[in-house]
């Protein structure tokens, strides 16, 4: 395959990896705080208080990962976003409404009366929810190809369903992170609850992504590349081992190890990004348009380079540090 690529055509290559690495980060963060949105309706009203405190300096900066990987799919792929968003139309609109809705609740929460705060509490976690399922249903489909039939509709109800749980289980390994005493207790509870849904939505993509495509199939199964990519599905399965371990021992004695279900988390969902990568790689759109077919021109693409290259390292900066300034344990979220 790779004899036939033009690689020596790099601009659409060095775009498409930014979009992933932006898809990436924003999975990863923005996974977390959906997570504990989700897992607040399960909380005690001070608990909850602790927990949306715990994300509030971060989900709007996390967000803005998501954007930036929409509007780079939109400027350096402009075929490829008709086509994606063409045939994801409605959940993607079901998405926006359920982050403006949480959006709105975070704040209002804050402010409203007693009486009517449970309300906005309400509606924090069908924002959280909706956004995370919608995701889900998203990648689902587009995994196997945006299959529009009974059986990809589905199995997009399938992935969203575990993607929701994979999004509140990272929730619960940030909880246990950032908070103490009996919120850091339930957090552990939760984490103990959650890890085998998404157990599941690993394993069910991993298995699907190649039943769906012969491409797919003969790429992680011919040798010698299945024994190049061995590493991959082991390592993913013996850090799974890991943190089974770690939840069920959680919260150690003076809070050992509390970063570790978190930090293993997350280079979970690394190894599945990469997997799915090498798997589509080079489409855009999954067996139809290739990075090449689907790019900008290039006069174009240099243009929005210099821009991209100004804008991401602002981004990451930004992002590095409202994390080092708003490390270590979270209290409650208050506008005094």
């Amino acid at each position: 395959m790779l004899d036939t690529l033009p690689l020596d055509d790099w601009l659409p290559l060095a775009f498409a990896a930014l979009m992933g690495v932006s898809i990436l980060i924003y999975v990863v963060l923005d996974g977390f705080d959906l997570g504990v949105g989700i897992l607040s309706i399960d909380a005690l009203p001070d608990e909850r208080d602790v927990m949306i405190g715990s994300i509030g300096p971060f989900w709007d900066a996390n967000e803005t990962w998501l954007v930036l990987a929409v509007g780079l799919l939109l400027v350096a792929f402009p075929v490829a976003h008709g086509e994606i968003l063409t045939a994801l139309y409605l959940p993607t609109t079901l998405m926006l409404m359920g982050l403006i809705l949480r959006g709105v609740a975070f704040e209002f929460r804050a402010k409203a009366p007693v009486e009517r705060k449970r309300a906005w509490d309400l509606a924090f976690f069908a924002g959280s929810l909706l956004a995370a399922l919608t995701q889900g249903y998203m990648l689902g489909v587009y995994v196997i190809g945006l299959d529009q039939s009974l059986s990809g509709i589905l199995f997009g109800m399938l992935t969203a369903v575990c993607l929701a749980a994979g999004y509140a289980f990272i929730g619960s390994a940030w909880l246990i992170a950032k908070t103490e005493g009996g919120l850091q207790q339930q957090a552990a509870t939760w984490a103990r609850r959650l890890i085998w849904p998404l157990a599941l939505g690993m394993v069910s993509i991993s298995v699907a992504s190649p039943l769906a495509s012969p491409e797919i199939f003969d790429k992680w199964f011919r040798l010698p590349e299945m024994l190049l990519l061995a590493p991959i599905p082991l390592v993913t399965a013996g850090l799974f081992v890991l943190l089974v371990y770690l939840v069920r021992e959680m919260p150690m004695g003076g809070d050992r190890l509390a970063w570790a279900p978190f930090a293993i988390t997350s280079a979970i969902f690394v190894l599945g990004f990469v997997g799915l990568a090498y798997s589509f790689f080079p489409y855009v759109v999954p067996s139809q348009i290739t990075i090449w077919e689907a790019a900008s021109s290039r006069d174009a693409l240099m243009i929005i380079l210099v821009g991209a290259l100004i804008t991401l390292p602002v981004i990451l900066g930004y992002t590095i540090f409202a994390y080092r300034v708003f490390g270590g344990k979270a209290t409650a979220l208050r506008y005094e």
